[in-house]
């Protein structure tokens, strides 16, 4: 897995969780969303943060990609519990991040 090939993956996974928290808060059942919302934020927010690094050069990131792989994998799971496209979408994109960070890993 290339450096710039990670990157495009997070920047994806990005894009899907934070659209996902959005189409989440126009849910008729907001309540049953809350734990999908909480976990696209944060699963946003460690795969731009991570995205961001890695395009610094910064030599010390092996930890930071498989906490990312970690949280992508959870965001997954918990998208997963919900019948919604964009929640499918999101959970498609996250896994497909995680394998991307446990890829470049290796």
């Amino acid at each position: 897995m290339k450096k710039a090939d990670l990157i495009t993956i997070l920047h994806n996974c990005v894009a899907h969780c934070e659209s996902c928290a959005g189409s989440c808060l126009q849910e008729d059942n907001l309540e049953m969303m809350r734990t999908c919302i909480k976990t696209d934020i944060v699963c946003a927010s460690i795969c731009k943060a991570t995205a961001t690094i890695l395009a610094t050069d910064f030599k010390d990131v092996n930890e930071l990609i498989a906490y990312c792989a970690k949280v992508c994998n959870q965001c997954a799971q918990e998208c997963e519990k919900h019948n919604h496209e964009h929640c499918k979408a999101c959970a498609a994109a996250c896994r497909k991040c995680a394998e991307a960070c446990n890829a470049y890993l290796k």
